[in-house]
């Protein structure tokens, strides 16, 4: 059964860092964009890094920039993010996703198929 696990998430100060993974089972994740999200109560989901599978290019959001780095391991058939410098805004449930097919990744949802059950982020002092 294909499905994606997240973990790595936990309270933090601010200023920290977290390293989140997203490891799949039942697919091969390097056949896939892979999208992190990440949502608070109340408010619309956000992407806040993705990467291709058709170049391994990266995008991120302005407000997570220069902090944030995704990476994958195909061997471990798992990508990460990489959180640096966290701040109280970046509290959230952070969710990994994926799409098919050899394309370039967005942050928006659309096409993003398959979702992990999330891994909490708190940043608090």
């Amino acid at each position: 059964q294909a499905q994606l696990v997240e973990s790595g998430g936990g309270l933090v100060q601010p200023g920290g860092s977290l390293r989140l993974s997203c490891t799949a089972s039942g697919f091969t994740l390097k056949n896939y964009a892979i999208g992190w999200f990440r949502q608070v109560p109340g408010k619309e989901r956000e992407g806040v890094s993705c990467t291709s599978s058709s170049d391994n290019s990266t995008v991120y959001p302005e407000s997570v920039k220069g902090r944030f780095t995704i990476s994958r391991d195909n061997d471990k058939n798992t990508v990460y993010l990489q959180l640096n410098n966290l701040k109280a805004e970046d509290t959230a449930v952070y969710y990994c996703a994926t799409r098919p097919g050899r394309i370039v990744c967005s942050l928006d949802e659309y096409g993003y198929n398959a979702w992990g059950q999330g891994t909490q982020v708190t940043v608090s002092s």
